[in-house]
């Protein structure tokens, strides 16, 4: 794996956090025609559910496209979990080439565990998830797994300069009947199958990159849906195994460029 292909996937990963564009606290937006009620309908009760859950835990699994030197296209397989507690606790964990991290947050600090290397960075974060998450990718440009579903409202995130929605029809993702949703916005285009019935979980999302003629896109399947996971204080607070090396992080400048190291 090349440096240039790293810079591949961290493209793409960051297209599929929905933050990239702009602010959005209290974001409006004007319904193009191209736009169908009844899909954008769908997406939003599905906002709603997540926006209400206080904790929930979701496995997925990632297909990220990427691109060989040679111009070659691979794929590469991650796995990773979420375990989320609002306002302020998160853990995630995900592992395939070329990744093998975990994310600890407690509401006071930031650690990413990098366990193929075997070493650890731990910073002072915001004191909510919504702007840790921000902070995590506009200082640290640390991409968490499934950001889009952790932000409490991502309705105007996903909304912002759609164009086209379209409710493609029903699907079957893991044994779940499913709306498939299709969105198009300047530069991406993503689709989400929703549950039709129940709780309006999605259990399926693609982000293509149409900025690039490559047309990249991360494919994630989500299963193993909890609203009552066990969880404990240890499971947000990062103890560094014995033998784990400290190292600052990175931080990164105006342009999105690594600078020097920012530690806590």
């Amino acid at each position: 794996m090349t440096t240039t292909n790293l810079k591949n996937i961290s493209r793409l990963l960051a297209v599929t956090t929905v933050i990239m564009a702009v602010t959005f606290a209290g974001s409006s937006f004007a319904q193009a025609a191209g736009v169908d009620p009844a899909a954008t309908k769908i997406l939003k009760r599905m906002s709603n559910h997540l926006g209400g859950l206080k904790k929930f835990s979701v496995t997925t699994h990632n297909d990220i496209e990427d691109l060989l030197d040679s111009g070659q296209r691979v794929d590469h397989d991650v796995l990773a979990s979420v375990t989320v507690s609002r306002p302020n606790k998160l853990h995630a964990a995900r592992k395939g080439n070329p990744m093998d991290q975990a994310f600890f947050y407690n509401g006071k600090e930031l650690s990413l565990y990098n366990r193929s290397k075997n070493v650890y960075s731990t910073v002072k974060a915001p004191g909510t998830i919504e702007k840790m998450l921000g902070f995590a990718q506009g200082s640290l440009g640390l991409i968490l797994p499934a950001a889009d579903l952790i932000y409490r409202d991502t309705y105007p995130l996903l909304m912002e300069g759609v164009s086209s929605a379209k409710v493609i029809g029903k699907v079957d993702i893991g044994g779940v009947s499913c709306d498939h949703l299709a969105f198009s916005r300047p530069g991406v285009d993503f689709q989400v199958w929703v549950a039709d019935s129940g709780p309006p979980l999605p259990y399926k999302y693609v982000v293509t990159d149409t900025g690039s003629p490559q047309l990249l896109s991360v494919s994630v399947v989500m299963s193993d849906w909890s609203v009552k996971p066990s969880m404990a204080k240890a499971d947000f607070n990062f103890v560094p195994p014995k033998g784990v090396k400290a190292i600052p992080f990175m931080l990164l400048d105006a342009n999105g460029v690594y600078t020097h190291k920012f530690s806590h």
